[in-house]
């Protein structure tokens, strides 16, 4: 029975994901970053309840890595499509479809995750989450737009750097550290306290445009971390 409630929310981040991709084909790009950030929400919230439950299994496992495609997996391509869409006024008509590039490789990722045992702590490579707010975040940026960088944004060869950056941290050989606390002992877990600081200072002062800043914070730290420890 314990197994069934983390289980449960997991299966709120795979709903999340499909009314983030309902939103997304309305046009609604807004809506569906904030239904994102919730289906991210829930993904955190069901591995907190495994380890506290005790409740890990292998269905549990594989259900997540199914629901992390369509609300990590998808959505970020379907974003990505939507945006490059927006600002293809003068290149071919095919590379909006290169947005989905990021979906197939975060495939790759969750089928190397599922399978590495080097990830039972810490991860190898960026998680699809993380590399999902990255791209979430976009269309907050271009709703409240304090820094006027609408026309950087939307320049399609941004936008494809972009992808193609975000789809080689995905399975990059890079080891970065998990927000996962055993207890709350700071000796135990500076670095993922030193960061939670610094992304809230992030987010409080730059808003929506700090989360891409929070996430290369988050691969910084990971890198520096090893050769400072």
């Amino acid at each position: 029975m314990k197994n069934h409630i983390p289980n449960a929310v997991t299966c709120l981040n795979l709903f999340s994901g499909c009314l983030a991709i309902t939103q997304i084909f309305a046009g609604h790009l807004e809506t569906a970053a904030y239904l994102v950030g919730l289906a991210a929400a829930f993904d955190f919230a069901d591995g907190l309840l495994a380890r506290a439950l005790h409740a890990s299994s292998p269905i549990g496992k594989d259900l997540d890595s199914l629901a992390d495609m369509v609300s990590f997996g998808v959505v970020p391509g379907a974003i990505l499509f939507d945006l490059l869409t927006q600002a293809s006024a003068n290149i071919p008509a095919w590379l909006p479809y290169a947005g989905f590039i990021v979906t197939v490789f975060s495939a790759l990722r969750l089928a190397k995750f599922n399978n590495d045992t080097r990830q039972t702590t810490s991860f190898i490579g960026l998680p699809t989450p993380a590399c999902t707010l990255v791209v979430a975040s976009l269309p907050l940026i271009l709703a409240h737009d304090s820094f006027h960088i609408t026309s950087f944004i939307l320049n399609p060869w941004v936008l494809l750097g972009l992808t193609v950056l975000l789809s080689g941290l995905l399975v990059a050989e890079i080891p970065l550290f998990a927000l996962k606390f055993k207890n709350l002992r700071w000796q135990d877990n500076s670095t993922q306290f030193i960061f939670l600081l610094l992304a809230i200072a992030l987010l409080i002062g730059l808003q929506a445009t700090a989360i891409p800043l929070v996430v290369l914070l988050y691969v910084l730290m990971s890198v520096v971390r090893p050769a400072v420890g």
